[in-house]
């Protein structure tokens, strides 16, 4: 397989002395769960900036419903939930990792109620639910199925309290800069100041993840894999970019957002039925409803096909309609917006990427492959989630790789101390010809949004539940098209970028998918269906190589 086109090593030119400049001890990039994490963990004496291309309120974190995953019952122990972790991971879960994780959960848990989150309880205790793949009542949540809300905004009110941190809303990071094989800050963009070089001792990512690549997607508009395509320009190592999760219940009406219908309500009793009101789910696996999500994704589809019918159904007309209203509040309002009461009529729902299990290699204290940054979160691969996410693991990965990153950036930038030359400020600009979008250098205007909606159509047709590799060479053979007329071109706004950034992440998947020949958690390979011992590693690849490394488990 021939080495794709790469594209500039910096999405636009830029110069020290044609850009105003910011300098800090700490830069994040994301203000969701984990970035928010990381800033709290930092020593006060070190100044922070968070940069967020919404605002606080914008992220990822705001959307989680389920809950966050914890050994706080008597009855259960870790040794549960790492077993369900492992199981759940297929094979590719690091056991030192998911170890590591669980046993801190319930300590981040206690710290978010002292920071004031409000989970659900019931007669004075927590109220905990269950989900697919888990083998006992663990996830705690907030407001019903509004978890995620409740949670930021505790967060973002601790935060609130930091004198020593700064937060920049509504500004696009457009790379990452490097000098010398480290990371040195980033070239971020706002509509009122323009292109600003931030210098920092330590950069942190935690920009999320890459849903919007698909066209049915359960992630806001900003989840389009900034953050790995940053990465992957810088330098840093990407591993196992070929799984994607995909949520096997979204609400599926036309004209409607498609808007995650949360693993809860399974773990309440609600039953999966196809067009004919049968229920399916006991065919593919034993634990029915509550099978991992890659196992209800894939019956879903096999359903779909089968049934000739774009989606199945939820039913949950045989539970107490009082207490599904009530413990599924935001649900039941979102139904009732289309004319469909959820404790009582049947709710249309097919997958829809939901969260990217792939992305920036990071180690125990989420230090990346290049020198000076860190990573947490979506972003980031881990080992925890293996090649399948286990339900409510993600919000507890945030707040664990969170706070051990801002601990480890901090305590470098301490250990250093404040040399005057920090901060020198190198020539790191690029030569590179200047191609815009405005017909110049007799290139034809680009329309951005049918690149877009053309990519997105792609991926959910050719990399989503269901893979071959015919279908896939397909796709990479077009995506690698797109990216050798649309990379070289230096745009001026988010548009564009975010356009580059989604084909760099997209071709990555892809490639990452056609070297997986088998069917491993979430990605199933339909002309390769069984999982194979030989591929229990990694595929991990950097840009100055030519093609991915396939990694043995360590």
């Amino acid at each position: 397989m021939s080495q794709p086109f790469q594209g500039p090593r910096y999405l636009v030119s830029f110069g020290p002395k044609r850009v105003p400049h910011c300098f800090t001890d700490v830069l994040i990039l994301g203000g969701g769960l984990a970035g928010l994490r990381a800033a709290l963990a930092v020593d006060p004496q070190l100044s922070v900036t968070v940069v967020t291309k919404d605002d606080l309120q914008g992220s990822s974190s705001q959307w989680a419903q389920g809950g966050i995953a914890g050994v706080v019952d008597p009855e259960d122990r870790f040794d549960n939930h790492v077993a369900d972790t492992l199981t759940a991971g297929c094979g590719l879960c690091h056991g030192d990792v998911v170890d590591a994780v669980v046993r801190e959960a319930p300590g981040r848990i206690a710290e978010l109620i002292a920071w004031g989150t409000r989970f659900d309880e019931r007669d004075g205790a927590l109220e905990l639910g269950r989900e697919g793949g888990h083998s006992h009542h663990r996830i705690v949540h907030a407001l019903g199925d509004a978890t995620g809300r409740e949670v930021m905004r505790a967060v973002i009110e601790q935060t609130q309290k930091l004198d020593n941190l700064s937060v920049w809303p509504e500004t696009f990071t457009i790379d990452l800069v490097t000098h010398e094989g480290r990371c040195r800050g980033a070239l971020v963009w706002n509509p009122r100041h323009g292109k600003t070089l931030v210098w920092a001792r330590r950069t942190i990512l935690a920009t999320g993840g890459a849903g919007q690549l698909y066209r049915e997607s359960t992630n806001p508009p900003g989840s389009s894999g900034d953050g790995m395509a940053l990465a992957w320009r810088a330098g840093a190592e990407l591993r196992d970019m070929e799984f994607m999760q995909f949520h096997p219940t979204v609400l599926y009406i036309a004209g409607g957002a498609r808007s995650l219908i949360t693993e809860a309500v399974r773990g309440a009793g609600a039953y999966l039925v196809d067009r004919d009101g049968r229920r399916f789910m006991p065919e593919f696996d034993a634990r029915a409803e509550l099978a991992p999500r890659d196992v209800v994704s894939r019956a879903t589809t096999v359903i779909m096909h089968r049934t000739h019918h774009s989606n199945v159904y939820l039913d949950l007309s045989h539970l107490d309609p009082a207490i599904v209203r009530q413990r599924f509040p935001g649900m039941a309002a979102i139904c009732a917006k289309f004319g469909l009461d959820l404790a009582r009529d049947r709710i249309p729902v097919r997958p829809g990427a939901h969260y990217m299990i792939g992305g920036v290699s990071v180690d125990a204290m989420g230090q990346t492959s290049v020198l000076g940054l860190f990573a947490a979160g979506e972003v980031t691969s881990s080992g925890l989630h293996g090649a399948n996410r286990l339900a409510s693991n993600s919000l507890l990965e945030g707040l664990v790789y969170g706070a051990r990153a801002g601990e480890a950036a901090s305590d470098e930038v301490l250990r250093e101390g404040r040399a005057d030359d920090e901060f020198h400020v190198p020539a790191i600009s690029e030569p590179r010809a200047v191609v815009d979008n405005g017909g110049g250098n007799d290139s034809p205007v680009l329309d951005l949004a049918d690149i877009r909606n053309s990519l997105r159509a792609l991926m959910w047709r050719h990399v989503g539940v269901e893979r071959t590799g015919e279908s896939l060479a397909e796709a990479l053979t077009t995506v690698e098209g797109w990216c050798r007329y649309v990379l070289p071109r230096q745009f001026s706004d988010p548009q564009g970028w975010q356009l580059q950034n989604m084909l760099a992440v997209a071709r990555l998947m892809i490639r990452g998918a056609i070297d997986r020949a088998e069917t491993r958690g979430v990605h199933y390979r339909a002309d390769h269906p069984d999982t194979c011992n030989a591929w229990k590693s990694h595929i991990a690849w950097r840009r100055d190589e030519i093609s991915p490394r396939v990694e043995p488990l360590p």
